[in-house]
Formats: structure tokens, sequence, C-alpha cells
């Protein structure tokens, strides 16, 4: 077992934990000692066993309404997934219907003639030149 230094309060405890958890005890330490100093400021001093229970309880609070909180969001993430699951086993609505206009064939044959009219007088222009 490692035998690790943290300060809480100001105050230094020696605490010893499993091998490779050094970095998770310093963040827990930093967490409570965060807690701490915040009752140091507001209270004052206190003696260290009231110091440790009040930040503990603190954290405690926290960690509760985290709790809450994440109970809420998973519950909202399966109603998400519900109606992802719902919308992708939904029929496919119909395609959308398109429609193009026919040009009616009267139209198409006066085009024509007039287009034919046309290539006539730029004949005749090109002619004259």
């Amino acid at each position: 077992m490692a035998e690790e230094t943290i300060t809480i309060g100001g105050k230094q405890f020696q605490v010893a934990c499993q091998e490779g958890e050094e970095a998770y005890l310093h963040a827990a330490a930093a967490l409570l000692d965060a807690e701490a100093r915040q009752l140091i400021e507001q209270i004052g001093r206190v003696p260290e066993a009231r110091m440790l229970l009040m930040a503990g309880l603190m954290l405690a609070d926290k960690v509760a309404g985290s709790e809450e909180r994440v109970q809420v969001l998973e519950a909202e993430m399966a109603a998400a997934q519900e109606e992802i699951a719902r919308l992708r086993n939904a029929p496919r609505p119909d395609p959308a219907r398109v429609e193009v206009p026919v040009v009616p064939q009267g139209l198409t044959d006066t085009l024509a003639e007039l287009t034919a009219r046309a290539e006539a007088l730029a004949d005749q222009v090109d002619e004259a030149r």
C-alpha cells in the first residue's frame, strides 16, 4: 500500500491507499479540502472532527444532488432513445408526388414553325450582307 499525505482544511493527514490509486485519493482530498476551506471561511476555526464531518456532509449533499440529476438525465435519454427507435421503425412516408407540366403539342408545333421562320430570316440577312 502507498502512504500519501493529503491536506484538508489546512491540516495534513497520512493516508494509505492501493498502489495506482494515489491520483484518485488526491482528487478526492482536493474536493474535501475545498469544502473544508469554505467552512473555515464562513464560520472560522472549528475542531478537526467537526470540520471533517461538516465538509463530508456538504460533499454528500452535492453527490446526492448530482445523483438525482443523473436519474433525470437517464430518464430523458431513455425517452429520447425510445423516440428514435419509434421513428426508425415507423413506415416510410410516401414519396412526394411531383407533377411536371406537359407542353401541348399545338404549342410545340407553333414554336417549331416560329423557329423555322426565324432561321429563314437569319439566312436572308446573312445573304444580304
